[in-house]
């Protein structure tokens, strides 16, 4: 038992470390491939003035690699972490983070962007927009029910199917460099990824992913059925408000500056409780690790 134990801690320490590794790793990967001891160099160089480095070293590491690996990192962390907090939420597996149109009324609003408004209103805005619109309208509708989740999830479907017939609309009235633009963002990527995605989208993610932190220990009281949790004296549809909230503000952001990315949100949770079990207090966090590390791996192979 003691054994099991301490095997167990040794694999969830792993996890937790395993996306700086990568990241570092990473660093030295590309057309113009750096040794360790230049990417340690380089990234030390700003602090240590002893240290010199070639300018063109500055310019990949800082410029190009560094933004897409930070970026890859937070949208990775996002898209697990909701999508595990969704999946506790509804006690379904099959559940991810696009589950509530989210995905379909970014998508929308991209391609209002990209067709119609051109450059005076910029894509990621406008699916970040369209995103928070889409979820808040499936809470409107199916705020009231008594059979909430299960409403919520029909709504979802619902919402997604219109936002989705909406994007087929604008795509036929789309011109044929606005339409090669969109669907070069509907396929997700971090190959354009700047630090001024991280500025605006950063603060976002993060603060989503804190708050579903936060909330992982009530996830393992909500998993109980309804009766149960307001036995416990716990304001049920608050919680269940909180963590769809949450989970929408990182997954929104996430997906205003990358395009939609699938499979994140709903592979990784699973792979970590195939690792440490259901509790949802070690599930939250590691999932955050490990989906960082899923994107930065994806990454280094595309």
């Amino acid at each position: 038992m003691k054994s099991k134990f301490i095997s167990s801690q040794r694999l969830t320490w792993i996890m937790l470390l395993l996306p700086f590794g990568l990241l570092l790793f990473s660093l030295g990967l590309g057309p113009y491939p750096l040794s360790p001891s230049d990417v340690i160099k380089t990234l030390l160089s700003p602090f240590i003035s002893a240290i010199n480095v070639p300018e063109a070293f500055s310019v990949i590491i800082f410029r190009i690699r560094l933004p897409r690996l930070c970026l890859a990192f937070l949208v990775g962390a996002a898209l697990s972490v909701s999508g595990a907090s969704l999946q506790a939420l509804f006690k379904n597996p099959l559940i991810n983070e696009y589950i509530l149109g989210l995905s379909s009324g970014a998508a929308f609003g991209a391609a209002l962007s990209l067709v119609f408004l051109g450059q005076n209103f910029p894509p990621q805005l406008a699916a970040f927009i369209l995103a928070v619109v889409a979820v808040g309208g499936v809470l409107l509708i199916a705020g009231h029910s008594e059979t909430h989740l299960i409403t919520l999830i029909l709504t979802g479907v619902i919402m997604t199917a219109f936002f989705s017939a909406l994007l087929s609309l604008v795509e036929y009235f789309a011109s044929p460099y606005a339409l090669q633009s969109l669907f070069f963002w509907l396929m997700g990527n971090l190959s354009l990824a700047t630090w001024k995605d991280i500025i605006l989208a950063g603060p976002l993610m993060t603060f989503g992913i804190i708050v579903l932190l936060l909330l992982r220990w009530r996830l393992n009281v909500l998993s109980l059925s309804d009766d149960q949790v307001k036995a416990l004296g716990i304001n049920l549809r608050l919680e269940k408000i909180l963590v769809i909230l949450a989970a929408t503000l990182a997954t929104a952001a996430a997906t205003s500056v990358v395009g939609i990315i699938g499979w994140v949100g709903l592979i990784v949770p699973h792979l970590v409780r195939m690792m440490v079990g259901p509790d949802n207090r070690l599930v939250i966090p590691l999932s955050a690790t490990v989906g960082a590390s899923f994107l930065i791996l994806a990454d280094d192979l595309t």
